[in-house]
């Protein structure tokens, strides 16, 4: 229904340029600095005005915000505009600290640019799962062989620079890139000729497959300090929590992250992320509290798992699991449409016979015709926990998942490296292993020193051990997204095992893992690139 306010021909002239539309009840707000956006929603849950109402009466015509110099025309500089928000910074802190909830800063964002990071800060950053959105630099669409001045991108740590493993870490990255460099073009004439192009596939799909092919297959080869970028968009307490956080790291580079993000972000939405400046109380309070949970968790590891052995488990293992979760999925899929308690309906579904149970779940999966038509919210009622043992890189790939929990090891050499078959028993492969036998040897030259700092010097290549637990609706999507042709062969093979490990567990679940592709693919990059050429000729009409 359509909402009738009444707006003189004035207020209408001021209110078009902020609003998508004057007389109708869903509509966006535009051309407005994201301080203005969060106050103005946070006022809203506590006014009786519409949205269009208060922006008037509280913002465009109250003296106090500053408005008319915040939104002046576009041709003011960032600087005045930057002026007037801390000129007006008193009155939106107000609005925001009387809200009294910090869901409040989910009201304002901002889009953040993070460039020339090492691998290591990349992960640190996406590890803030809730309220941001990350999107890093591809290691098989780019190649990471190119020199600046001279110099190949890689982090120079600060307290490595000034060690007397200075030079020692230095070479051995400079020796990492230069292997990177020397296989790219025999193994593309290798992959090349192992798979030829055919008639059917354009030359642009077909040299696009190849180099993400024989990408894949080097990454292993870059140290964790090789540079990325990352695009970052994220709301006011995603940015607060991740400032917060980076200041209280280890890692000198993550501080550094840290402090200039904070300064930028100040020039946007200053008020939510005014507590994570580094001498506030706030921040001087957080990380206080957080070293100590770490040095008390830190000691409490020391005792109790020094002993263990630091052994290579098999790839993927599911550790732990609910043996209700058919129970639980089956009485969660009734419930919605139930007048009856949750827990009268899974006293019932227990003493339903095999053939209902089964009848049951097929209503959340019989009608999905691709993997993006999403199963129920019941699915969610069933979790796993997996513990993964594979090459850094597949971690960057699956990390990026946020509906799940998931905690890594620190970088190290001590479980062994991947080697892809396309380099097994060629003149390459003595190469590959030559680099990473270096790596490891200089790791742990470094790592009985400085051990955090030693994990730039890790290639890609060396595994890790992390777990993730999911429940069974996140888990579909993952194993169904990463278990496509196009994607790396490594997590490909995660995917896949996951939902092998449920589906050997609960065979009932087998059929919510309809869409993951179990096939081995050997140049699956191909079908991917042609379906892209063939749209970019149908939009300029080729």
């Amino acid at each position: 229904m359509d909402i009738q306010e009444e707006f003189s021909n004035d207020e209408i002239k001021l209110l078009e340029k902020y609003v998508t539309n004057i007389n109708k009840n869903i509509f966006v707000l535009k051309n407005l600095p994201e301080v203005i956006k969060g106050a103005l929603f946070s006022r809203y849950s506590r006014s009786s005005l519409g949205l269009r109402a208060l922006l008037l009466k509280e913002f465009i015509l109250n003296q106090d915000t500053s408005f008319s110099d915040i939104t002046k025309n576009e041709n003011d500089s960032s600087e005045q505009q930057m002026r007037a928000i801390q000129k007006a910074q008193s009155f939106y802190d107000r609005i925001l600290d009387g809200f009294g909830d910090d869901s409040i800063g989910e009201l304002g964002g901002a889009h953040l640019a993070i460039e020339n990071v090492s691998m290591i800060a990349a992960k640190a950053i996406e590890d803030f799962r809730i309220g941001g959105s990350p999107l890093e630099k591809s290691t098989r669409y780019i190649y990471f062989d190119q020199k600046v001045n001279g110099e190949y991108k890689f982090y120079k740590e600060p307290i490595l620079m000034t060690s007397a493993y200075r030079e020692l870490y230095l070479n051995t990255c400079n020796m990492l890139f230069d292997t990177y460099n020397k296989l790219i073009p025999i193994l593309t004439e290798k992959i090349a000729a192992t798979f030829p192009q055919k008639n059917d596939i354009s030359k642009v799909a077909y040299n696009a497959a190849l180099r993400a092919k024989v990408l894949d297959c080097l990454r292993g080869l870059l140290p964790s300090s090789a540079l990325t970028n990352l695009g970052l968009f994220g709301n006011g307490r995603f940015f607060e929590t991740m400032i917060k956080k980076l200041h209280c790291h280890n890692l000198s580079e993550l501080q550094d992250i840290a402090s200039k993000s904070y300064v930028e972000l100040s020039k946007i939405i200053p008020s939510f992320v005014r507590r994570s400046e580094i001498t506030s109380k706030y921040q001087v309070a957080f990380c206080d509290f957080f070293e100590k949970m770490k040095e008390d968790i830190q000691n409490a590891s020391d005792n109790h798992t020094k002993d263990l052995l630091k052994k290579e488990n098999q790839k993927v293992r599911l550790i732990n699991f609910d043996k209700e979760a058919v129970n639980k999925v089956t009485s969660a899929l009734l419930f919605e449409n139930s007048l009856g308690p949750l827990e009268d309906i899974q006293k019932l579904t227990k003493n339903l016979s095999k053939e209902d149970i089964d009848k049951i779940l097929d209503t959340a999966a019989i009608h999905r015709t691709n993997r993006r038509e999403k199963s129920p919210r019941a699915l969610e009622n069933a979790y796993f926990t997996f513990e993964i043992v594979a090459d850094f890189g597949i971690y960057r790939d699956l990390q990026r998942h946020r509906m799940l929990t998931q905690e890594r090891q620190q970088l190290n050499c001590n479980l062994g490296y991947y080697i892809p078959k396309e380099i097994l028993n060629t003149e390459m492969e003595k190469d590959y292993r030559k680099a990473m036998d270096v790596g490891k040897n200089v790791f742990d030259q470094i790592s009985k020193e400085l051990p955090e700092e030693a994990q730039y010097i890790v290639p890609m290549a060396y595994n890790l051990r992390w777990y993730f637990t999911i429940n069974l609706r996140a888990l579909q999507w993952l194993c169904e997204l990463r278990s496509q042709a196009q994607g790396h062969p490594n997590y490909r093979f995660v995917a896949q095992e996951m939902a092998n490990l449920v589906i050997k567990e609960f065979p009932e679940f087998e059929r919510f893992f309809k869409f993951v592709d179990f096939e081995g693919h050997d140049l699956g990059r191909i079908n991917q690139e042609v379906k892209r050429v063939e749209k970019e000729k149908s939009r300029v009409g080729v």
